[in-house]
């Protein structure tokens, strides 16, 4: 089965998704291709913020986000109860009390209306069978003000799924639109990837 919020490919009890399953999520030479700084710095996050990171998988950006928020608060989301457990042990094991776990659905990622500040989805968009609804979920979830990130595999980028998988940044933009957000593509360039940058009208 797909876990699309963790975006890896589940066959009896282990994960893999390319050459970026969950065994490298966490690897130190992720930085180089992922460049963290450069998508949180997208974010323009604010101190007391509260962001959601969707499709957290082993908190690789949302350990980075909680330490950057000290007075404000990271909603670390997936579907896999596995990585939901790895994300609060590891919350607790690194001292983050602003991190916390919970638990979506394949159609949902049960945040309320206007209660997060920013949100955050980093290869998980392509993975989202019913993205529209999603995306207007999402829409909804977002404070007036209010900034979402996606970052996902440009198409003809030499890492990431098969290009069957991709989606492009102009579609991603179209889905975000018709959602109700004002979305466009990001000057910040990362290597075999794309960030789309929304917000709230």
């Amino acid at each position: 089965m797909i876990s699309y919020m963790t975006g890896h490919r589940v066959h009896a009890g282990t994960h893999e998704h390319g050459a970026h399953g969950p065994h490298r999520l966490d690897d130190p030479a992720r930085d180089a291709w992922q460049r963290p700084d450069d998508v949180m710095r997208a974010l323009a996050l604010a101190p007391s913020m509260t962001v959601a990171d969707v499709g957290a998988g082993t908190g690789y950006f949302a350990v980075r986000l909680a330490r950057a928020l000290p007075a404000g608060a990271v909603i670390a989301i997936d579907t896999d109860p596995d990585m939901l457990r790895h994300l609060e042990e590891r919350a607790h094991r690194e001292h983050l009390p602003n991190l916390r776990a919970m638990r979506a659905t394949p159609t949902s990622c049960g945040l309320a209306a206007r209660s997060v500040d920013a949100i955050l989805v980093v290869h998980v968009w392509h993975h989202i069978a019913e993205r529209s609804s999603y995306a207007r979920e999402l829409a909804a979830a977002l404070r007036p003000g209010g900034r979402l990130i996606v970052v996902d595999y440009a198409p003809a980028g030499e890492t990431g799924p098969p290009a069957h998988m991709r989606l492009s940044a102009d579609a991603v933009i179209a889905e975000l639109t018709d959602a109700g957000l004002t979305a466009r593509r990001s000057a910040i360039a990362l290597p075999d990837q794309y960030i789309v940058e929304a917000w709230t009208p």
